[in-house]
């Protein structure tokens, strides 16, 4: 009989939209296998839940705890985004840590592992994703489960260089040498945590992708998540003739169109990547009025004060550029911070000329291998692409640029708006080859047979 998956992260699929949300996606292969899913349900109440909901989903079970109000401040707010997001994404300029939010994030982390503990059988595979639910391994554990379990970080992972900025580097590294696999996108953070991991603690390398501590011995991994590329190319293909793309085709009246899609979060390089289009505009007057650029930025941790403040910064530019070169028919940018169904985001990527997808730091990006996937293999567009997305490290075929140089980023929309088809057609056959390969199912699969050991 196939052991069970206990799949552990913060946020978990609505019962009422069946696998939604990116993760859900990318889990696609393991839910169709019996799967617990165990997170929060995003709910904020004023009393504490020690039971978890339960909804049946199929072969899906979902269980779900709320938070409060203060837990929501601690946890959520306080250590995962505004300490631990900020670190991992390198920027140490925005880390705002505070012991008293590291201590509610162990607390929460605590109440859920015993919550949780109750409905694990012995022989479950647990497998728990990104940072903010990370030290409920080393609870379970202390707590007599002796289940294999997993870890895998969906952003990115610096190396101990910057990870000392954490005053608790030291105890989230230890809790990570508690699981018996974690993974990472890239070969560069699975390499930065190993050089954490014999930095904070008394690890040793064994190998050059294993690490003994406590009497184990711990694999990392490295294997971008990948998306389903056929199933993607077919919601591309159909909504592209639904109502949203010829909406979206008519207004442009012949003009290219350029697309930005993602969190409206401050390690996507929205800032730059404005500028850099604004930069592009200045340097190419022969192309003022014959392009446009979309660029949905869904708001998201909006309790967040560098959130906000992001948000309105963002407006403000979108109006100066907007205002400095638009005309009474036609608008450079085009700014939505909602966010909107993948299926209809997969029509406007197949409409699209170009992807721009400039993240200062990124795990994967998804949305670059999404925008390769959505096109039509008869007249692709061109992916632009951050070298600090983690994607960056197998897309060798996409224009890589540096987000931080924007009259790089402008030079290269130049060269993907003049590039001639059959260049246009080798790039994208040639990257399309590296996603099909490292798809979705292939890095579920490889790390549940790591798991599972």
């Amino acid at each position: 009989m196939t052991a069970r998956l206990v799949i552990v992260a913060n946020r978990v699929p609505s019962p009422k939209v069946k696998r939604s949300g990116g993760l859900a996606v990318a889990l696609g292969e393991a839910l169709k296998a019996n799967t617990l899913w165990f997170g929060w349900s995003g709910e904020i109440r004023e009393t504490i839940q020690s039971k978890p909901d339960v909804h049946v989903m199929g072969s899906l079970s979902i269980a779900t705890l709320h938070l409060t109000a203060k837990e929501h401040a601690l946890y959520y707010t306080g250590f995962a985004n505004s300490c631990m997001f900020s670190l991992l994404c390198y920027r140490t300029d925005l880390m705002i840590y505070r012991r008293e939010d590291f201590h509610g994030y162990l607390s929460v982390c605590s109440r859920f592992a015993e919550a949780l503990k109750p409905s694990v059988k012995s022989d479950d595979l647990i497998w728990v994703h990104d940072n903010h639910l990370l030290s409920i391994g080393r609870i379970l554990r202390s707590q007599g489960l002796r289940n294999r379990m997993g870890y895998f970080a969906h952003i990115p992972f610096p190396p101990h260089t910057i990870f000392e900025v954490l005053p608790c580097a030291n105890e989230i590294i230890a809790d990570l040498l508690t699981y018996d696999v974690v993974g990472f996108q890239t070969e560069q953070d699975r390499a930065n945590f190993i050089d954490c991991a014999l930095h904070f603690s008394k690890a040793i390398a064994v190998s050059s992708h294993e690490l003994q501590f406590d009497g184990r011995v711990i694999s990392v991994l490295s294997q971008p998540v990948g998306i389903d590329c056929k199933a993607f190319e077919a919601a591309a293909r159909k909504s592209a003739n639904g109502e949203m793309a010829k909406r979206l085709k008519g207004s442009l009246d012949g003009r290219k169109l350029i697309i930005g899609a993602e969190r409206l979060d401050y390690s996507k390089g929205l800032p730059l990547r404005f500028a850099a289009f604004a930069n592009f505009l200045a340097q190419n007057p022969d192309f003022r009025k014959k392009v446009s650029l979309l660029e949905i930025a869904a708001r998201t941790r909006e309790t967040v004060e560098e959130y906000r403040r992001l948000k309105r910064a963002l407006d403000q530019l979108v109006g100066e550029i907007n205002g400095q070169h638009a005309d009474f028919d036609w608008v450079p940018i085009r700014y939505m911070t909602r966010g909107i169904a993948r299926n209809q985001l997969a029509g406007l990527l197949r409409s699209s000329a170009i992807g721009l997808v400039t993240p200062l730091r990124d795990g994967f990006n998804l949305v670059a291998a999404e925008f390769l996937a959505a096109q039509d293999e008869a007249d692709p567009g061109v992916l632009i692409l951050s070298r600090f997305a983690g994607a960056a490290e197998t897309l060798h075929d996409a224009l890589l640029i540096n987000p931080y140089d924007i009259d790089e980023v402008a030079a290269a929309i130049r060269q993907a708006l003049t590039m001639s088809l059959n260049e246009r057609r080798d790039r994208w056959q040639k990257s399309m080859t590296v996603l099909r390969r490292n798809s979705a199912s292939a890095w579920c699969s490889k790390f549940i047979t790591a798991i599972s050991g």
